[in-house]
């Protein structure tokens, strides 16, 4: 059945004859030659919506495979590293390479170039085997908004029908974020989900914020403020600059009494020989938690690179002889200065800013707790390093060199790929190998133009299978 709401009632309709000059492309030659234009460049489309096909089947035989599983997170981060991609596309590829390998006629569309990349990514966010072909369909006929308008109804409509009352609740509850990243010119970009009570109470706050520093609504402002500064600020700078102090308020109220090491503690007892290298527990020392875990060697070590320390001396029948004083391993001040010449994890492809500090010559054994000898990783590649078999080293010049468990070297970067010097003709000489054929014309919609009956597409396919279960299977 096709989708009326989108071609409309195509046998009643009668198209008059397109004059280039009235839609703004020039008569004659020059017109002909920006309408081939436009058709190369639409062949191009398709065949890089084919090749793109082709990239996402052999992404998902590697994260299947576990290639990615040398250092990294995720296959994500393996693609933001190796291949240049944003972390939020390089998720979005691997989701819709996991989704397609379940849903053949989408694939199938995709390879063959008919169906864009955009209009897939919306898609595989519902499509089942039951209802791709009727998906499909309608990715085939709308434009990629209309697509996504029908991929957010539907995900609507579904949500409502799973849950109750109780459920959504605990699922937007489950939705909260805010994030906050700093653009190219350097701003911070805030955005995110707030539950109800919390996003009234950081109105309100903001609300006090802009009176503190504008004064009432409508009344006067406050003393030393810049009369011109206020007349020129609009209503979201103003909630800008009381952001700004809420955060300060907040702080020098004591919400922040001190660093979270100090506030958030996992006590490990370990013995000095657990320390040195080559130390394990049962032989040349342990450790061990509170509750009497056992505890490498190698996570001792680890943990004593950015730890507060209190050296307990006993005897030999147990007795704590002497306690020294609870000493950080790095300072506020060493901190500062990783912070300043790291800007984060230094591990190829990471760059994450939450990091611990590690000692690349461990503490245990003499390395000092000195710029020189210290850099930042995150938890996962700190574990990397100490665990895991990676290794590392820190040039005098602060470059840093990491080795995979093999010995191989880590580069700092990827290589380039080994290219064609014509990229569009390798892709065409590699798709006609595969014998896909990309006709240029296939991805245009049959869209006619005019309103799109959302409710109706998203019903009309439920009320179908209502009537006829075998539909969805068929």
């Amino acid at each position: 059945m096709g989708l009326q709401s989108l071609v409309g009632e195509s046998e009643m309709t009668v198209h008059e004859p397109v004059h280039e000059a009235r839609h703004g492309i020039p008569a004659g030659g020059e017109g002909a030659e920006l309408e081939e234009l436009g058709e190369r460049i639409a062949e191009l489309s398709a065949q890089i919506s084919a090749a793109t096909y082709e990239l996402l089947v052999m992404l998902r035989d590697f994260d299947e495979r576990g290639g990615w599983n040398s250092g990294f997170h995720s296959c994500a981060h393996w693609l933001g590293w190796r291949v240049g991609l944003d972390l939020g596309a390089a998720r979005e590829k691997v989701r819709v390479a996991r989704a397609l390998g379940a849903l053949p006629l989408l694939s199938a569309a995709m390879r063959r170039g008919e169906i864009s990349y955009s209009k897939v990514r919306a898609l595989t966010r519902i499509a089942t085997p039951a209802n791709e072909q009727d998906l499909l369909s309608f990715g085939r006929a709308g434009t990629a908004a209309h697509v996504e308008r029908l991929v957010r109804g539907m995900r609507r409509v579904d949500r409502i029908d799973r849950m109750g009352a109780g459920d959504d609740e605990k699922r937007r509850h489950a939705a909260r974020y805010l994030r906050a990243h700093t653009d190219e010119d350097g701003m911070v970009v805030v955005t995110g989900r707030l539950p109800a009570e919390a996003g009234a109470a950081l109105l309100r706050a903001l609300d006090a914020g802009v009176e503190a520093l504008y004064g009432p609504r409508g009344g006067d402002q406050p003393s030393g403020s810049a009369p011109e500064a206020a007349a020129d600020a609009s209503a979201e700078q103003r909630r800008a600059d009381a952001l700004g102090l809420v955060a300060e308020s907040a702080l020098a109220a004591g919400v922040d009494p001190g660093s979270r090491g100090d506030r958030y503690q996992v006590v490990v007892h370990m013995d000095a020989e657990v320390l040195a290298a080559g130390g394990e527990g049962g032989e040349k020392g342990s450790s061990w938690l509170a509750d009497g875990t056992h505890v490498s060697a190698e996570t001792s070590r680890r943990l004593a690179c950015d730890s507060a320390r209190v050296v307990m001396r006993h005897a030999a029948d147990g007795r704590v002889l002497d306690v020294g004083r609870r000493t950080r391993a790095i300072s506020p001040g060493l901190r500062r200065a990783l912070e300043h010449r790291d800007a984060g994890c230094r591990f190829p492809g990471c760059g994450l800013k939450l990091c611990d500090a590690h000692h690349v010559e461990p503490w245990a054994d003499g390395g000092s707790t000195s710029l020189a000898n210290t850099l930042l990783l995150c938890r996962r590649h700190h574990r990397a390093v100490h665990e895991e078999g990676f290794s590392m080293e820190l040039a005098p010049n602060g470059e840093a060199r990491f080795y995979r468990p093999d010995g191989r070297p880590l580069p700092a970067a990827p290589a380039l790929p080994d290219g064609a010097s014509e990229p569009v003709t390798a892709l065409v000489a590699r798709l006609a190998s595969r014998a896909v054929v990309v006709n240029g014309r296939a991805t245009l919609p049959d869209w006619w133009g005019g309103p799109v009956d959302y409710a109706w597409e998203i019903d009309w396919p439920r009320w179908r299978d209502r009537q006829d279960p075998t539909s969805a299977t068929g």
